[in-house]
């Protein structure tokens, strides 16, 4: 049989599919071969009932996160605030690379826009603009617990999902007003630090309309261990379009001459802001490098 394990918890590992929920252990030989099953996995198992079954074969992946740790992971739902906290494009940014290093799709959502004066709205709104002109879907909501979420369910369908994003936000209550019964706890902004804190239990996927979402927020880690300095414009969409048209093959985009990126910045293609944080990105992986 096949199916999907949607949970992992005390060595034992729960796959679904058609038939049911079934209750595995991991093949005696699966440490021999440096093979840790997932949740997120695609697996090949046999089970002689619901609560004694076995994993024979984890199927490739086409991606894994650490934080949580899950595979095959589609789609994350980045929830950020217009304020309380300030929306940071800096930390947006950062996550966005994230994501795009492990080919998963974004979707934006901008919560507590009824929080905004009217100059503060306008520049959310612009925000707005420039990530949708990159190719994202953006969603503005007053509250993630109230409002926007039927626009939002929809983005669940036949997808696996991780809700990631900035801390204190309401990513939990997301979840909480998606499907109340899960009551995931949550933890107030801390008014001291302005952020809230992170809670984190397990990692399972549970059922959102036809698609499945990880209970746990994702990417509570944003160091650049794993993106190389030649791969980082590739993170970035507005960029990646025109690293063909540089003159020089392995433009950095700094100090090169005919650098196709720079001339989309000079003609406002690219936002000053979005190349001044790679940038900022770009030298970030080289200390890193330099350091070890």
């Amino acid at each position: 049989m096949e199916g999907k394990i949607v949970k992992a918890l005390s060595g034992f590992y729960y796959v679904q599919n058609a038939d049911g929920l079934f209750q595995c252990r991991g093949r005696g030989n699966f440490r021999k071969r440096k093979i840790t099953p997932l949740v997120g996995d695609l697996v090949e198992f046999d089970a002689e009932n619901a609560t004694d079954g076995y994993i024979l074969e984890v199927f490739d992946r086409f991606n894994e996160i650490v934080r949580p740790p899950i595979a095959n992971v589609d789609q994350a739902i980045l929830v950020f605030s217009a304020q309380e906290p300030d929306f940071s494009p800096l930390l947006l940014n950062r996550f966005l690379v994230h994501i795009e290093a492990h080919q998963i799709e974004p979707v934006i959502v901008i919560s507590k826009a009824d929080l905004l004066s009217d100059d503060k709205n306008k520049e959310i709104f612009e925000y707005k603009q420039d990530y949708e002109d990159i190719g994202y879907d953006v969603i503005i909501t007053s509250t993630v617990t109230e409002e926007g979420i039927d626009s939002l369910l929809p983005y669940f369908d036949d997808k696996v999902t991780v809700i990631a994003g900035q801390s204190g936000v309401g990513k939990s209550s997301l979840l909480n007003s998606i499907r109340p019964e899960l009551n995931i706890e949550t933890n107030q902004i801390s008014s001291h630090l302005g952020r809230g804190k992170h809670t984190t239990r397990h990692v399972e996927l549970i059922s959102i309309g036809t698609g499945l979402v990880a209970d746990t927020p994702g990417f509570s880690s944003l160091d650049f261990t794993t993106i190389e300095a030649e791969d980082l414009s590739l993170c970035f969409p507005e960029m990646k379009k025109e690293v063909g048209n540089c003159k020089f093959r392995g433009c950095t985009h700094t100090s090169e001459p005919k650098c196709a990126v720079k001339e989309a910045r000079e003609r406002g293609e690219i936002k000053s802001y979005r190349y001044e944080h790679y940038l900022e990105f770009l030298e970030e992986i080289k200390t890193r490098k330099r350091r070890y």
